[in-house]
């Protein structure tokens, strides 16, 4: 049986005045994802992103977990927050997490980390998964005391659904055991009704921390759809074409307007049971991401249709 439609808030004058504060909020809120290779690279985000704001940063396939750490330190130093993935089964063993943890405390500053599985096939180490790396102890000996896990608005591709909603639940148990501030950061969906069930199923499933919904920053719909693949999300692909539109029309769309307005709405109209941020992975380069960022979070916002447009 398909899921009812869902309701939407009627855009009356006052409602939209509503709906334009909760976009710029909700973007004014976010932190950003940057793939960062060439140390270089990080002098130039003060010219684009503000100062204090929350970078997270890919373990990248191929490069030392040395190079994480200076990528780290460098943002630091540019007077950014980071967020580091630590990528679980990519240890070799408990010695080497140990050293990764306390050089991105000791050497960056780090305060929080997000700990994910990581995509390879057998792990490098003691650690084959997220939640053994968490309950080995290393990252609240070391002084971190906050900590985002992995969460998939449209399941993952080789674990149900009802074990990574009993996985996730584990997690909070566990950080609440242990006095530690857990919260979820999502994959990137382009679906925000597939974004507010998964809320709502997690609410009904017992989770009840803070979850940063992944979206993915401006950028080509080539780029988006390589990402896509790659990721296994194939329902948001799907959805792009939900309303009869062809993938090549909906190129000049690239945006995340339509899933942000989506979101902001059903915030509105109490609709998403959970705390919610906003994270942008940027695709499309970072100064393009964090540019769109800084103009919806300064009002530069007209509202259009079951979307959004800049204004100059």
């Amino acid at each position: 049986m398909s899921p009812a439609p869902l309701a939407v808030m009627p855009l009356r004058p006052e409602n939209e005045g509503l709906l334009r504060e909760s976009i710029m909020r909700l973007v004014g809120g976010a932190s950003i994802e940057a793939s960062v290779k060439n140390l270089a690279e990080v002098d130039t985000y003060p010219a684009f992103l503000p100062p204090a704001s929350t970078v997270f940063l890919p373990w990248l396939p191929g490069l030392p977990y040395t190079h994480l750490v200076s990528v780290a330190a460098r943002l630091r130093q540019a007077g950014f927050e980071p967020v580091p993935h630590i990528a679980a089964r990519r240890l070799p063993d408990r010695a080497s997490a140990d050293d990764l943890v306390s050089r991105l405390c000791g050497e960056a500053g780090v305060t929080q980390v997000l700990v994910i599985g990581g995509d390879v096939d057998r792990p490098a180490g003691p650690f084959d998964s997220a939640a053994a790396l968490l309950q080995a102890g290393l990252l609240q000996q070391r002084g971190m005391r906050r900590i985002g896990v992995a969460g998939y608005p449209e399941g993952h591709p080789r674990i149900p659904d009802d074990r990574l909603d009993g996985v996730l639940n584990q997690k909070m148990q566990w950080a609440t055991q242990a006095g530690l501030e857990l919260y979820v950061v999502s994959q990137f969906c382009f679906d925000g009704v597939a974004i507010e069930r998964w809320l709502q199923r997690l609410h009904g499933a017992g989770v009840t921390l803070p979850v940063h919904v992944g979206l993915a920053g401006p950028a080509s719909m080539r780029t988006l759809i390589n990402y896509g693949m790659r990721c296994g999300i194939g329902a948001s692909l799907r959805a792009l074409r939900s309303h009869g539109v062809s993938l090549t029309r909906l190129a000049a769309q690239s945006g995340p307007e339509s899933v942000v307005w989506h979101l902001a709405e059903a915030q509105e109209r109490g609709a998403l049971p959970l705390p919610l941020k906003l994270h942008f992975f940027s695709f499309g380069g970072v100064e393009k991401t964090a540019r769109w960022m800084r103009a919806v979070s300064a009002g530069r916002v007209r509202l259009s249709g079951r979307q959004f447009e800049l204004t100059a």
